[in-house]
């Protein structure tokens, strides 16, 4: 197989069909389409990624996944389950890339301005990790996180806990007095919003803001969602109690538990 053309600016779809709490929802179908290539659609328009790749797992969980992403074109990389970060840089590498995005599969709402903004400042800082997710001022399922590929080859050649491996980022963004962090916030806090698809009702609020805004602007935007949402507030109620982040709380709490070095 020829190798990929270099990328200075990668992003990786890290995404997996076994997910704990909805098995197979990067392949439901919203709007006629499995989510994936909803979400795919959208992170094309993002103008600074010079390429894009998915990274699945060996899993033979995730065969129809990497068989839907080679019969779409998309290209695609599986690697460990269970080491995300191993998986994620498995990915990159082939494209010699000096700034890899990470996205995940889970957020079929993203925003190709908000990623390009995220890199922009990012690059400019001259920081090596960019982020709008640590501390959120946007809805959660919007995250956008911009790491210098250096980086996250150190982190991953140093003994790591297994939260720090599946949480690919996590190593850096807790060690501010060794890398510079970029925090990406917005204008409001609209982190109380929830737009990431975890959980049943999380894919119902989804498909009713495609099914509202699609048909008539198929690249609706995040002005589109929250005019949507202003309009029709009963849409909050389907999924705005359940709790941000609930894997990385489980990850760490495991952690803190004496979990070992993986």
């Amino acid at each position: 197989m020829k190798p990929p053309a270099p990328a200075r600016i990668l992003g990786v779809l890290q995404a997996r069909v076994s997910s704990s709490r909805l098995p197979g929802k990067v392949l439901a179908p919203v709007a006629g389409r499995p989510m994936i290539l909803r979400q795919i659609e959208r992170l094309r328009r993002a103008r600074r990624l010079d390429a894009l790749i998915v990274a699945t797992s060996t899993d033979p969980s995730d065969d129809p996944l990497a068989a839907l992403c080679a019969a779409e074109g998309v290209a695609v990389s599986r690697g460990p389950l269970d080491d995300v970060l191993g998986r994620m840089l498995a990915a990159a590498r082939p494209y010699a890339p000096e700034w890899l995005v990470r996205l995940t599969g889970d957020c079929p709402l993203a925003d190709p301005a908000l990623i390009d903004r995220v890199i922009a400042e990012t690059i400019a800082a001259g920081a090596d990790y960019g982020t709008n997710a640590v501390e959120p001022t946007w809805p959660d399922g919007l995250d956008v996180e911009v790491v210098r590929m250096a980086v996250l080859e150190t982190i991953a050649a140093e003994p790591r806990t297994a939260a720090e491996r599946e949480h690919v980022t996590l190593a850096i963004h807790r060690r501010p007095e060794r890398f510079r962090l970029l925090h990406v916030k917005g204008p409001r806090d609209l982190s109380a919003l929830r737009w990431t698809v975890d959980e049943p009702r999380d894919l119902a609020f989804v498909r009713r803001v495609y099914a509202a805004l699609y048909p008539a602007k198929p690249d609706f935007d995040t002005a589109d969602i929250l005019d949507l949402l202003a309009r029709e507030p009963d849409l909050l109620r389907i999924n705005g109690d359940i709790a941000r982040n609930e894997g990385l709380a489980r990850s760490l709490a495991r952690e803190r538990a004496g979990e070992p070095e993986a």
